[in-house]
């Protein structure tokens, strides 16, 4: 009994093995290239796939998303002989598990080489400034020559980036330079634009402000000769409707007369030749009955005022003496006029004769 259960055991071992062996499990994405006796016989799709024992082999495992690659920075001549290092990212995925695998020996190699060639030639074609801004131009150009170049390999490139362009320290150092320098520049032109704005803001403002105070200057001057126009109108109306008599006009006169020196300009006061008859209307008009001289006739003979003359008296001294006198008959009447009208107003106090 013994040596029928160990062949059956043995049995059951070789047929699990074999049964292990014909059957091939492959995860989602992923591509297994088989090969029969040494040939390339198929690639496996996902799921359960059942292969020849001891016949078929699993040669390549492939992956078949979209994977990233990065290059270590390479040294690149420009057209104006500067050494730059660049650095490229490179996007891809394989299309055709079978050319991958059999038609190049190491895709990742054969990429990264070709970038690097291809941007030795394209970098040298371009001076540095054209280089550091040209960064879409240079991506396209190496996406079209790696597109074409992977294409038999089964390898699709989506993407290609330049990570980074390092110039020499030096050209750093001056592109620094000149960068501060266009900031500076920049900055002066803006701050020059600015205060000129400010002056011509400030201009403006100071030319409305002058305008509209000569216009308020000019509003008040028509309004105040509008007002003193009126006042005049208003008093000459009033004259004429109450029918004023020479003695009202004559006694305003003189009330007039003490603000003409009232100004502290005024060295001198001009006496008018009407002050003599405004006096003596006034005197006539308050009851003073002084006789008053005639006044010297204009009509009279020289021969009449020459004996005057001749008296002794100079004309300088005729003449202060009359403006003292009529002064003095000014002031007089002035102060009699106002106590008559304050005896008028007061019945208890008894009016002059």
């Amino acid at each position: 009994m013994e040596p029928v259960v160990i062949s059956i055991v043995v049995a059951a071992i070789v047929i699990v093995f074999l049964v292990a062996s014909t059957v091939r499990i492959v995860p989602q994405a992923r591509r297994y290239n088989i090969e029969r006796f040494g040939r390339y016989r198929r690639t496996l799709q996902p799921g359960l796939n059942l292969v020849l024992p001891m016949a078929d082999r699993i040669n390549t495992k492939l992956d078949v998303r979209e994977q990233v690659y990065s290059s270590d920075p390479r040294p690149v001549i420009t057209e104006d002989n500067l050494v730059v290092n660049i650095d490229t990212v490179l996007y891809y995925q394989i299309t055709d598990p079978r050319a991958a695998a059999y038609e190049v020996a190491d895709y990742l190699q054969a990429i990264d080489q070709l970038t690097v060639t291809t941007l030795r030639n394209v970098i040298g074609s371009m001076d540095l400034e054209e280089t550091l801004t040209s960064r879409e131009e240079i991506n396209s150009r190496l996406r079209a020559v790696l597109d074409d170049a992977t294409g038999k390999w089964g390898i699709r490139v989506n993407r290609v980036e330049i990570k980074a362009i390092d110039p020499p320290h030096t050209i750093k150092e001056a592109m620094e330079k000149q960068m501060r320098a266009e900031r500076d520049k920049r900055a002066a032109i803006l701050h020059a634009e600015g205060e000129r704005q400010a002056k011509i803001l400030t201009a403006e403002g100071t030319k409305q402000k002058d305008i509209l105070e000569a216009q308020g200057a000019q509003q008040a001057m028509i309004l105040r000769a509008d007002g003193e126009a009126k006042a005049v109108e208003l008093v000459f109306q009033a004259v004429h409707r109450n029918n004023a008599d020479p003695k009202v006009l004559a006694y305003k006169y003189l009330e007039t007369l003490p603000h003409l020196a009232s100004s502290d300009n005024n060295t001198f006061w001009v006496i008018p030749g009407e002050l003599t008859e405004a006096v003596r209307t006034v005197t006539r008009a308050f009851g003073d009955g002084a006789p008053t001289a005639p006044a010297p006739s204009a009509e009279a003979p020289d021969e009449a005022r020459s004996p005057e003359l001749e008296a002794g008296s100079s004309v300088l001294r005729d003449a202060a003496a009359a403006a003292d006198e009529a002064e003095k008959q000014a002031a007089a009447a002035v102060s009699d006029a106002k106590a008559e009208a304050e005896a008028a107003q007061s019945p208890q106090v008894p009016r002059r004769a």
